[in-house]
């Protein structure tokens, strides 16, 4: 019987949570470790959150707000209104449960526990296992500068609502960021890494802005496929494609494939962007055509399947051309 092969997926908060969830009921779970993106964790009400890792967590845990995709189904909110009344800022609506996991990080983190380790914590106590990790334990954060100043994401998304102008995107603290052991870990014992159909620029973007993710990624043996989040140029869900914009590129598959470059031997893309095709085959990319929106957990565990077995296909094809090239070498 064929083995299932070591995939870790790289992943941000929606689209990345159901991508991680169609390899989480798939039979590549046993083998699956995700590296989430923690650049629009903040502070609010003096409570540490972490939303594209509690969206994952709650995701996989099958808690998640399924309307909502971010969120805990069954949600109260009476702290949030306790906090209203008391004239604080309750613009990031975050329910009851969620506060105690707020609450809870917070307390780990003030014990000098490191992000890591609470983060798996929380996934294990949630019913999730499989190694959530993240990129570093260090602080960075995307900035969005605009026309109102400079925002954290969540001041923008959700503030905001992605109503003002963007005129640059940062993410502070990336250069000094270590990445942690067990992600460098994780890819260096991989088979396959897929890049989630998550925002190139502010969810992947920010974990391969952690330099030696981004190296082991470069230098990998593994197989590298990333999904596109765009379809038709437009993006399924939050502002992937604004942001693309505002850093001077389209939002294609050929613009992300730009983004990820010496870190990617493939892609899949959506039949509406079929004529991204050429572009990425003449850029050294494999290319695999198919229907990528994911809506129920069929179509998320369907097109993960078909993306490892993509996967494999290009990795097979790197051991045969690899095997070619010795022989004509030792000829």
């Amino acid at each position: 019987m064929k083995s299932s092969p070591r995939i870790t997926l790289l992943a941000g908060g929606v689209g990345g949570a159901k991508a991680a969830l169609g390899l989480y009921l798939s039979e590549h779970k046993a083998n699956l470790s995700v590296i989430g993106n923690i650049a629009d964790d903040e502070e609010f009400h003096g409570l540490w959150v972490s939303p594209d890792i509690d969206t994952l967590t709650y995701t996989l845990a099958g808690r998640i707000n399924q309307q909502q995709g971010w969120g805990l189904e069954n949600e109260t909110h009476q702290v949030l209104d306790g906090l209203n009344q008391l004239g604080s800022d309750t613009w990031m609506f975050l329910g009851d449960q969620d506060f105690a996991t707020h609450i809870y990080r917070t307390e780990q983190r003030k014990k000098g526990i490191r992000p890591s380790a609470i983060a798996q914590d929380i996934a294990w106590k949630n019913g999730v296992d499989i190694p959530l990790l993240l990129p570093t334990d260090d602080v960075m954060q995307t900035r969005v500068l605009t026309n109102k100043g400079s925002l954290s994401f969540q001041e923008y998304f959700v503030r905001e609502q992605c109503k003002v102008e963007i005129t640059a995107i940062a993410i502070e603290g990336a250069e000094q960021a270590t990445a942690t052991a067990e992600a460098l870990e994780a890819i260096k014992n991989s088979d396959l890494i897929i890049i989630a159909p998550s925002n190139p620029v502010v969810s992947i973007g920010a974990i391969l802005a952690v330099s030696e993710i981004r190296r082991a990624l470069e230098e990998t043996s593994a197989t590298r496929v990333a999904i596109s989040p765009f379809i038709g140029g437009k993006t399924v869900k939050g502002p992937a494609d604004q942001m693309m914009q505002a850093i001077g590129m389209d939002s294609s598959p050929a613009s992300v494939a730009e983004l990820y470059q010496g870190c990617l031997d493939a892609m899949v893309i959506d039949h509406e962007d079929a004529e991204s095709e050429a572009s990425l085959l003449n850029s050294g990319l494999e290319v695999f055509i198919t229907n990528t929106l994911m809506k129920t957990d069929d179509e998320k565990t369907q097109l993960m399947q078909v993306c490892v077995g993509f996967a494999e296909e290009v990795a097979q094809q790197k051991r045969l051309s690899t095997a070619a090239q010795l022989t004509q070498e030792a000829c």
